[in-house]
């Protein structure tokens, strides 16, 4: 029932999740102060969670997911009643949106089925409270390194001890953009003196990335959720793998090295590293360092050719990638524009390697309820834009 009404629901995305909005806030007008000015992304976002939860109903996964979904939704200052407002919200933009496939036993099931999910979430937020975690910490601004025009690096310190994994990424949130959370990945290893390293590329139109990356300076403060993803190492000590980046896909992929370099000396694996011209290589310095502390990585910086289109370094990387041999010997990390990752993802299976050993996170979507090419086919008529970082000069410069 769930998923034969969403089927419906799916097909009028843009227009239920307007309707679900405009029925909160109708009914809740004290609720819009919880949400950010520009609401284009926060839709695609709620309609690609709920996507998620149809599509895993059976996954034993659910439940931890919701969870870890609550304990991040602290942030946004969920409380018990906001939760009771978006069910109610929630169902009726879905019998507005389903039309004649909405009836008695859907509206059941599907109040069920919020109930459940509420409580989950609910739960882990309790959960993370309990265990005295903060909706969120305070990070200030120690430095801030530019890489041409569109590329910033922050370092950063935060107020309260900061557990994540290398490769997990964190929600950011600035004054100078209220209201406002965008998912980047830290750079970098646990450090000795607490700092974390942000990579940040200014995205046109994006409010957040451009604050980052042209205003931000040291001495503000960010605030940064609790950290999540999956692109964390699964790799037994001596087994192969592979390392494969893009754009500032660069960031996870190095902490995940800088890990390696401190506990698995003797590594054995590949390193390619993608960019669309040679001068947009900004992290070569500290492949170079990764290089000397791991003898047994090999390294291949990829690029498209001087005056070609940016995506042919795609082309070759995938034309690399087929030149190697033992794919099912190897664990692939994997990490870049999510039309990047499909891509490569679909060639790995295709050379051997088995999909639960391709690793990689899946971010949530900020365009407008974009949709991926399922075929060759539909790719070649309407490739996904990649979304590059662009910075003009390899030498970072102070602001």
């Amino acid at each position: 029932m769930l998923r034969s009404t969403f089927a419906v629901v799916e097909r009028r995305a843009e227009h239920a999740v307007t309707f679900f909005y405009s029925h909160l806030f109708w009914n809740n007008p004290a609720m819009r102060e919880l949400f950010p000015e520009d609401m284009q992304p926060q839709r695609d976002r709620l309609f690609a969670a709920l996507t998620h939860v149809v599509t895993h109903l059976e996954s034993p996964g659910l439940a931890e997911y919701l969870g870890q979904l609550g304990r991040d939704h602290r942030k946004f200052l969920a409380s018990p009643a906001l939760y009771a407002a978006v069910g109610s919200s929630l169902l009726a933009a879905f019998a507005h949106a389903a039309g004649a496939a909405w009836s008695l036993e859907a509206e059941k099931a599907w109040s069920e089925a919020y109930g459940h999910v509420a409580d989950l979430m609910l739960a882990g937020a309790r959960e993370a409270a309990r265990a005295g975690e903060p909706a969120w910490w305070d990070a200030d601004v120690v430095r801030h390194l530019r890489y041409g025009e569109d590329l910033a690096v922050l370092t950063l310190r935060p107020r309260q001890p900061f557990p994540f994994v290398p490769g997990q990424y964190v929600s950011v949130s600035s004054l100078r953009v209220p209201r406002v959370w965008r998912t980047y990945s830290l750079a970098d290893a646990p450090r000795a003196d607490g700092t974390l390293e942000l990579h940040v590329s200014r995205i046109p139109g994006g409010a957040m990335s451009t604050a980052l990356v042209d205003e931000t300076g040291p001495g503000e403060t960010l605030r940064l959720s609790v950290p999540g993803g999956g692109l964390t190492a699964r790799t037994e000590p001596g087994g192969l793998r592979t390392y494969i980046c893009a754009g500032t896909g660069w960031a996870p992929v190095r902490a995940l090295l800088a890990e390696a370099a401190r506990t698995e000396p003797e590594l054995k694996g590949r390193l390619f590293v993608v960019a669309r011209a040679k001068e947009y290589l900004y992290g070569r310095h500290d492949v170079e360092r990764f290089r000397e502390r791991l003898d047994g990585l090999s390294v291949t910086y990829i690029t498209s050719a001087p005056g070609h289109r940016k995506d042919q370094a795609t082309e070759r990387l995938l034309q690399s990638l087929r030149a190697c041999v033992h794919w099912a010997a190897h664990d692939v990390y994997l990490a870049g524009p999510p039309g990047f990752l499909t891509e490569v993802a679909e060639v790995l299976e295709e050379l051997g390697t088995a999909p639960d050993r391709i690793h990689h996170d899946t971010l949530p979507p900020v365009g407008r309820f974009t949709v991926r090419p399922n075929t060759a086919a539909e790719r070649l008529l309407g490739p996904p834009p990649p979304l590059w970082h662009n910075p003009s000069a390899r030498a970072p410069r102070e602001p």
